[in-house]
């Protein structure tokens, strides 16, 4: 019960990842507002809830009325705000070249302004209840580039800093603020992910991920139970001492040199 008492709010709360944290909180005594964009998919995860744990939002974090609405939910529903996890994430497969404005604008504001502002209307209730922890979902993706997903690595890259600008201010105040980086991890968008290696391969899923995952330290996929894991961890009063940080959750995949992997494996072939 390392979050018991404490509320939380946490965006792209309906699927995947989001929804395994809201899990892990409020089986650590926490309470809950899970926003995302389908009400439907919010209501099935706060259905698997214990009852009286969880509030709802159905909202896009980049519309500042919303942002404005999501936050109100919460402390309505848990008279104050503790921890604020910013999950909810969008990116397009496209260039340089190919990404339009468009979706260039939709991927910033998904991914850095929504947290930027929320952060703005968070941070403040924090500071007055004399502390909170705010925790940044980036990727690995922030950590090195990744072939056409230009908006995304900038967007997850931008957001590292900005986690880091605000460690810097409101450790003062008792406001830590963290990013966790997620590698290859078991959701609907990691399938989406290998669907051309799997079409490629004329394989299956389960193949087409061993493969992508292959070169990895760990050698698998994540399960969004554990970035859960250590997001409930940078919640908790465990990680008191803890601001500022940059913690991959990615089996080891981002310290692989990957010009050396391929000379060693060629080097056995």
């Amino acid at each position: 019960m390392r979050l018991e008492g404490k509320v939380a709010l946490i965006t792209g709360g309906g699927t995947g990842i989001g929804a395994e944290i809201a899990k892990r909180f409020t089986a650590e005594g926490a309470k809950v507002c899970i926003a995302g964009l389908e009400q439907e998919m919010l209501d099935k995860v706060a259905a698997s809830l214990p009852a009286g744990t969880v509030a709802t939002y159905e909202g896009d974090v980049s519309r500042p009325e919303d942002v404005e609405n999501m936050v109100t939910r919460t402390v309505k529903f848990g008279g104050r705000l503790d921890v604020l996890v910013n999950n909810a994430g969008f990116g397009v497969a496209e260039g340089v070249i190919d990404t339009s404005l468009e979706d260039w604008y939709k991927v910033i504001n998904i991914n850095l302004t929504g947290p930027f502002m929320l952060m703005k209307a968070s941070i403040p209730l924090m500071i007055k209840a004399g502390g909170g922890s705010v925790i940044n979902i980036s990727s690995v993706a922030a950590l090195r580039a990744t072939t056409g997903k230009t908006a995304y690595c900038v967007s997850k890259a931008a957001l590292l800093m900005l986690t880091q600008q605000a460690a810097v201010d409101y450790g003062q105040f008792k406001v830590r603020c963290n990013a966790i980086c997620p590698g290859a991890t078991r959701t609907y968008q990691l399938q989406l992910g290998v669907e051309d290696l799997k079409n490629y391969l004329k394989t299956d899923l389960e193949t087409a991920i061993s493969v992508f995952t292959a070169n990895s330290p760990l050698r698998r996929a994540g399960y969004p139970q554990e970035t859960a894991a250590v997001c409930c961890f940078l919640a908790s009063d465990d990680a008191s001492f803890i601001t500022g940080a940059v913690l991959p959750v990615d089996g080891g995949s981002t310290i692989v040199d990957i010009m050396g992997l391929s000379y060693r494996n060629t080097a056995k072939t």
